[in-house]
């Protein structure tokens, strides 16, 4: 490794060490977003539970160290009461058991784990609506609630689970789900600019589109940042699992806006298009989970993913994603980590999580640590990601 990836492993080894001091505390809890420097844990059906199991296997398969395996472990099992309990479960199915189910079949062959994400996998394709071809966002926040038409951009990273189902179970049902709802994605949530909605609703009965919902977003036609994130990872990830060069194509479309909105320091605002005395306020989830998404991206354009006959425009789009992506991770680490701060349990300050709502604004999220690290990993050993 050359010089100029010395951060890298700086990176890393800080990242290891933080994750490791905060285990004393956190141990098979859940955090979320830190406040006043402590992470809050959440209770284990929250769509962030994932995260941290996840980043534990991320720096116990870097590391060897047996106790982050351990309380990964621990994590997925306390999950059970929300797989089994049944009706906390939503269409964030693929981030919990993506990361600590697959993550741990994957590298130690558990089979509890494997007949854990198949259920999984079954409860999230059951929530495919026919009629409309998306899979339905969230359950009622409130009594009356009526949103069983509304489908959101960031499930395109929960259909890896579909597409792992297929595979490991041999049934094409679980993929032809994901392909359907991607579909949806490409013609109703994708813009021309290559900037994306965070919410389109649908009516569940006909499946008509009604129209868009501002969500986390500024507005509803507005550029939420970490939705455009969310789209080139898991639009990445959907030509991955299928080879479909619509899906890729896509995902370009979105990298190139995302890049192009980004300030000096290449992290983006929480929203693109929101007003300009709103657009200081970054949201570093967004740029580390989009840094992994370009890492990957850059990957299949680059290799035989992207077909046997590798062009100069494909080569030079590889090139251009990769060191976006770099640059991305490698201003978090210099600029936005909270290493030397002994009370700051986050590994990545300033992360926006819901500004419409007023919530977690401007604080560490588990999420953005989680996405930090594995494009960390990407660039140390550019193995594949849990998600493929």
């Amino acid at each position: 490794m050359g010089n100029e990836r010395v951060w890298v492993e700086e990176a890393w080894a800080k990242s290891l060490d933080k994750t490791l001091r905060n285990t004393a505390r956190i141990g098979s809890g859940f955090p979320h977003a830190s406040q006043g420097g402590v992470y809050d844990l959440a209770e284990p059906a929250w769509w962030t539970a994932g995260f941290w199991p996840g980043m534990l296997w991320l720096l116990y398969e870097g590391s060897g160290r047996e106790e982050l395996k351990a309380l990964a472990q621990a994590c997925e099992t306390k999950l059970d009461e929300v797989l089994d309990g049944y009706v906390r479960l939503d269409h964030d199915l693929g981030f919990m058991w993506t990361l600590t189910s697959i993550a741990a079949y994957k590298l130690t062959g558990s089979e509890p784990s494997r007949i854990r994400a198949l259920k999984a996998a079954n409860y999230l394709a059951a929530r495919f609506n026919l009629k409309g071809r998306y899979i339905r966002a969230w359950n009622p926040w409130k009594e009356g609630e009526r949103n069983e038409g509304w489908a959101i951009i960031d499930c395109c990273m929960n259909l890896p689970l579909l597409f792992w189902a297929s595979r490991e179970s041999g049934d094409p049902r679980f993929a032809h789900v994901a392909e359907a709802h991607l579909d949806k994605v490409l013609h109703h949530f994708v813009r021309d600019d290559g900037s994306v909605y965070h919410i389109v609703v649908f009516d569940p009965e006909t499946g008509e589109r009604v129209g868009p919902q501002g969500g986390q977003g500024y507005a509803p036609e507005s550029a939420w940042s970490r939705g455009a994130a969310w789209a080139i990872y898991g639009l990445t990830l959907g030509f991955h699992h299928t080879g479909k060069p619509e899906y890729l194509s896509a995902a370009m479309r979105v990298a190139d806006f995302f890049l192009s909105q980004l300030p000096d320091d290449h992290v983006p605002a929480w929203d693109f298009r929101a007003p300009e005395e709103l657009r200081d306020l970054r949201d570093s989830s967004a740029g580390s989970c989009a840094a992994s998404g370009l890492l990957l991206l850059a990957e299949k354009l680059g290799g035989a993913g992207a077909g046997a006959d590798v062009g100069a425009a494909a080569a030079a789009s590889a090139a251009k994603y990769r060191e976006g992506g770099e640059r991305i991770l490698k201003s978090l680490y210099e600029n936005y980590g909270a290493w030397e701060d002994p009370v700051e349990e986050g590994l990545i300050l300033h992360g926006t999580s819901n500004y419409p709502q007023g919530t977690n604004i401007d604080v560490p999220l588990i999420y953005g640590d989680y996405f930090f690290v594995e494009g960390l990993a990407r660039l140390r050993v550019g193995r594949p990601m849990y998600w493929e």
